[in-house]
């Protein structure tokens, strides 16, 4: 019998056995009291059971101060994909069926166009061979949705939809009788009436021409407008912060009147939307792993409202195409935001601009980030650094609401150190300040230097939502912070938002607002909705991991660099949802944010056991289910290393 198979069946009934070995076990209040059967003295078998190296992760860091300070925040050494060269990659031309517009030209194409060389260097489908993830055979997510797969014979799934004789992309079509039929695709140059003899619509897309990768996804913006960017020259009515302090030297020299002040843009004036986050759930913009795929996920599971990752406005002004795909929408999110991040009035403005000039960008707010802690945000006047500047946050606000048709958010944090906190004169200031269009203020119970260490402070939290004026119009207040099961929910919020009421004007309201807990337990939403906990199985969750795998191949492609990225993003996400320990293994329910599992954890199956794995390597050996082997020199180390998890 195995040591899972032993923990699984040890007999409970022996109440005085398991309350002697959970006095001999010590509990504090950072590690999760689970059960004495699922804590074994050794590492499972079931797990890997190599020593691991030093640039290991395994969930925990060193526990001095100088420890701390040195692994805490990005980990900006940590292994990358190899680069695929072009030489490896196909002519999108050619998968077309078309000629190659830089054939004939003097440098001629960078890319592949002998196909049947690449057909015969091709390595198997990720679905196929020895260790292959079967669940995903012929289940190419283009070839299932659209019937054409743009990718052809690089397609890591495209054994359903390339002719093994001469490596050329197949595409499926289907006449007005519902007949299926699978061809070649009609090349870009021919006509609809030509390719579809039975009499379709010309309107209707043809394959292997206008059906391109993320043909759903919203929120893309034009390769004009990108172009314009990266040339520095996109037309904006707001002018940067140093050519309006030229223009006014010049004026007062010349004694003539002042120049548009740089943010406020003379732009017709738009009927702005409003957003009520009462009683929703709002995901909060979480950085690499508040991705679309991740938030599908979260869509799923009964979210109400979703953010992208924070942008860089600087970034977004140079055309980085990059920092424009985290603006990117799904359909399925019916309420959405973008966070921009900036340290200047004039960036804010002009990003501003050209998110209301693009018809093809629709957003329902737009946050700005005053809570971001990273040195090399702050560094730029940006993220928490902001709040110490009230005068380039009014200015920030006034361009940007100038312009925008939709409600300005401001996501902060206590202040800069947990000794002083601010929120509550900044909250106050904003308030005099006027400013129609101000939607929320969201306030993360913690101060810039505490990052994610320590809990969050809901008294302060609490404290501030009752501290605005009532002379002036109310601007509501959303909590954040340590909310990881609908009873924190309800005592966190709930109680807070009682305390408020019988304490005088109320402006904190009832918002789930998630950020590590979603992450942990994408279900949340689902818990605080039905105020429940829920205990989901391992191949529940294994179901959840295959959506993710799928949305995230119709995201980032089915091409190798699409199953790399998508590997790795999911990987990243691991590395949050290892701590969660399933409500039937617990001790004492429920879970904190702040607690964490205690090592040789097993849970009730091989596969939960893998789940509740600190190690890297058995991430990757989840990641392998899911998508096929690695190869064998394959490493990863997340992004973000849990500082506050580990103390």
């Amino acid at each position: 019998m195995s040591n899972i198979e032993a923990a699984v069946t040890a007999p409970e009934a022996d109440a005085t056995a398991a309350a002697s070995t959970a006095e001999e076990r010590p509990h504090d209040s950072f590690t999760v009291q689970v059960k004495s059967q699922f804590v074994l003295d050794e590492r499972p078998s079931c797990l890997v059971q190599e020593l691991p190296s030093s640039s290991d992760y395994d969930g925990e860091i060193g526990t001095s101060a100088d420890d701390k300070k040195a692994s805490r925040g990005q980990n900006k050494k940590r292994p990358r994909d190899s680069i695929i060269s072009n030489a490896d990659k196909a002519c999108l031309a050619v998968v077309r069926g078309e000629s190659c517009p830089f054939e004939k030209r003097g440098k001629g194409c960078r890319y592949n166009h002998d196909l049947k060389e690449m057909l015969a260097n091709r390595p198997v489908d990720i679905s196929e061979g020895e260790g292959g993830a079967d669940w995903l055979k012929e289940k190419c997510p283009f070839w299932m949705k659209n019937g054409y797969c743009q990718f052809g014979i690089m397609c890591r799934l495209g054994s359903s939809h390339i002719n093994m004789s001469t490596g050329q992309n197949l595409c499926r079509t289907i006449d007005g009788s519902g007949n299926e039929t699978v061809g070649l695709p009609t090349p870009a140059g021919q006509s609809a009436t030509q390719a579809s003899p039975s009499g379709e619509s010309a309107d209707k897309p043809k394959p292997g021409s206008v059906l391109k990768h993320q043909v759903d996804v919203m929120n893309i913006i034009s390769k004009e407008s990108l172009n314009l960017l990266r040339k520095n020259k996109y037309t904006f009515v707001c002018k940067r912060h140093f050519e309006t302090k030229e223009a006014s030297s010049k004026d007062n020299e010349d004694q003539t009147p002042p120049v548009v002040n740089a943010t406020t843009p003379a732009l017709p004036a738009k009927e702005r939307k409003l957003i009520d986050f009462k009683d929703k759930v709002y995901i909060a913009p979480l950085t690499t792993v508040g991705n679309l795929p991740f938030r599908r996920i979260m869509k799923h599971y009964g979210a109400d409202i979703t953010c992208g990752e924070m942008a860089l406005a600087e970034q977004l002004l140079k055309g980085q195409a990059s920092e424009w795909a985290l603006l990117k929408r799904h359909p399925s999110e019916d309420c959405f935001g973008v966070q921009i991040a900036a340290g200047h009035a004039d960036q804010f403005t002009r990003t501003a601009e050209v998110l209301a000039n693009e018809e093809s960008i629709e957003i329902d707010f737009l946050d700005i980030n005053m809570g971001c802690p990273l040195d090399l945000i702050c560094n730029k006047g940006a993220g928490a650094c902001l709040m110490l500047r009230e005068k380039k946050l009014r200015g920030s606000l006034e361009g940007m609401l100038q312009v925008l048709n939709c409600p300005v958010t401001i996501k902060m944090r206590t202040g800069w150190n947990e000794k002083e906190p601010i929120a509550h004169h900044l909250q106050r200031n904003i308030q005099k300040w006027c400013i129609d269009g101000v939607g929320a203020f969201m306030l993360h119970g913690r101060s810039r230097l505490q990052r994610y260490s320590r809990l969050a402070d809901w008294n302060y939290i609490a404290e501030v939502g009752c501290c605005q004026s009532s002379e002036f119009n109310n601007i509501p207040l959303i909590g954040n912070g340590d909310i990881f099961s609908y009873t924190d929910y309800e005592e966190k919020i709930l109680q807070n938002v009682e305390k408020c009421e019988n304490g005088g004007v109320n402006n904190l309201i009832q918002c789930a607002m998630l950020g590590r807990g979603a992450l942990i337990k994408p279900w949340l939403p689902t818990e605080i909705k039905e105020r429940r906990h829920i205990d989901i199985s391992a191949s529940e969750r294994l179901d959840m991991l295959k959506k993710f795998v799928h949305w995230g191949l119709e995201h980032w492609g089915s091409d190798q660099q699409g199953v790399n990225r998508t590997r790795r993003f999911l990987l990243e996400w691991l590395s949050f949802l290892h701590r969660y320990v399933p409500v039937g293994m617990l001790e004492v329910l429920p879970q904190q944010m702040n607690q964490r599992p205690p090592n040789n954890l097993c849970g009730r199956s091989d596969l939960e056991t893998i789940m509740l794995s600190k190690s890297c390597k058995d991430w990757i050996k989840l990641s392998e289910m899911l998508l096929g082997p690695v190869p064998d020199d394959f490493r990863f180390e997340p992004k973000h290393k849990a500082n506050s998890f580990a103390s």
